[in-house]
């Protein structure tokens, strides 16, 4: 029982460290570079997940200062930075999926492996 009250109250980090493994193996596994693409979205979810697990304060509340008290507080900080963190990653995706579309005009192909045969194929020509 120990366990599964360990497991239960630390979901939060597993599902992020989860996540990172499941994008981590979609980019080490599939050629696709879509697919690589849609795992570096994920391993980013599972960064972001982590880092908000470990901003999180049980029983803490916003920082506003209310008559003088001054109960725990929970630190914005780590909210901004993943806020801005998702900006950056949607920016990189909408750029890693322009150069995507480029390599396929240019290859005719989105396949990891045929790129590299066209690209050898290309270097025996000339």
């Amino acid at each position: 029982m120990n366990i599964l009250n360990l497991i239960l109250e630390h979901i939060n980090y597993l599902g992020g460290v989860a996540l990172f493994i499941i994008g981590l193996h979609t980019v080490v596994t599939h050629k696709n570079l879509i697919k690589r693409v849609m795992g570096i979205n994920i391993m980013a979810t599972g960064i972001f997940l982590f880092f908000i697990a470990i901003g999180n304060v049980t029983g803490g509340v916003p920082p506003i200062v209310v008559d003088g008290e001054s109960p725990v507080f929970i630190n914005p900080m780590p909210s901004v930075l993943i806020l801005t963190g998702i900006v950056v990653s949607v920016s990189i995706t909408v750029y890693a999926l322009s150069l995507v579309i480029r390599i396929y005009q240019t290859y005719g192909t989105i396949d990891q492996e045929e790129i590299v045969k066209i690209q050898n194929e290309e270097q025996t020509y000339d």
